[in-house]
């Protein structure tokens, strides 16, 4: 039949006048329908007007197992003195254990900054060749040339989020949403010294005293350098000396402290691959956490030298 189809006088077509036409010549090969059946098989179904066909984008699946295996990256808009003036905050995330490992404010988004960004914070982190993994949304500074240059000559993976998908960079945007709904953030700022000065604040606090749900109540500085077991041991003695002392405040038993993750993935797969990490996260003693790989030290402004800020020009 696709034999037929083929033929100089079908060729141009559509499967209702060939099916129509061999009925007329007193011929029945098969069904209208499966016509295009066969000629889907083939890919030689198409839509005849010029329209854009959208590429099928897969879901990234992303694992992180420990510090510096997989980066998050993300531009926020900062609200300027004036409508329609805006400030430009660039954060880098340690999927794994959360710790923004560097940071910078600018008058602009632009993939020059972006790459001097990305080349600045990897640099200071001492990333090496094939170590590492970013991941990014789509918007213009991550999926510029000049980015996917620098990435390449560093040997650093990319992956990019599906279009229009914002949970495909989930910790990035839930790492904004902490910074915009503190009590202590403005609703505009005046200068970008004032978005700087605010920003020298919140990331030491963010990083070494905020204690993040998703971690088991530990800080990202805790996770990021290896403190994490001594931490839950700590609790975990002082759990055990309340319930000694005061049993009966306990009549579930003996109270411990939630273990911290052991692996962060983003989209994990549904399939068997999923249940052989969970009985890997129970035979570890730790969790699992839906979020790729990441390592990280951090980064220092080189005016200021504080942790973490990369100070773009004005």
């Amino acid at each position: 039949m696709l034999a037929r189809l083929h033929e100089p006088r079908f060729v141009d077509l559509a499967p209702a006048e060939v099916y129509a036409t061999l009925l007329d010549e007193g011929a029945y090969l098969c069904s209208e329908r499966t016509m295009y059946r066969l000629l889907a098989e083939h890919t030689e179904v198409r839509e005849r007007r010029d329209q854009l066909r959208h590429p099928t984008y897969a879901a990234p699946e992303l694992l992180a197992c420990r510090p510096n295996e997989l980066w998050s990256w993300d531009i926020t808009k900062l609200l300027g003195p004036a409508k329609w003036t805006y400030f430009y905050l660039y954060v880098m995330l340690d999927v794994f254990s959360r710790y923004v490992v560097g940071w910078m404010v600018a008058h602009r988004e632009s993939a020059k900054l972006a790459q001097r960004f990305i080349h600045e914070t990897c640099a200071r982190q001492g990333i090496g060749r094939n170590q590492l993994t970013i991941h990014a949304d789509r918007g213009s500074a991550m999926t510029s040339k000049p980015v996917a240059f620098l990435l390449a000559d560093l040997g650093i993976t990319k992956t990019h989020s599906r279009p229009h998908v914002s949970n495909d960079n989930p910790f990035s945007e839930a790492q904004f949403k902490t910074l915009k709904y503190r009590p202590t953030f403005p609703e505009r700022f005046g200068a970008i010294q004032d978005v700087r000065a605010h920003c020298h604040v919140f990331f030491p606090w963010y990083n070494t005293e905020h204690h993040h749900s998703s971690l088991a109540l530990l800080t990202p500085y805790d996770v990021h350098h290896g403190l994490a077991e001594q931490r839950v041991a700590a609790r975990a003695t002082v759990l055990a000396t309340a319930y000694t002392t005061h049993p009966e405040r306990f009549p579930a038993g003996l109270p411990h402290p939630p273990a911290h993750p052991v692996e962060v993935w983003i989209n994990p797969p549904k399939t068997r691959a999923t249940e052989e990490a969970r009985g890997l996260a129970a035979t570890r003693g730790g969790v699992l956490d839906y979020a790729r790989p990441g390592q990280l030290l951090s980064a220092h402004c080189s005016d200021c030298q504080r942790p973490g800020c990369l100070e773009a020009p004005a």
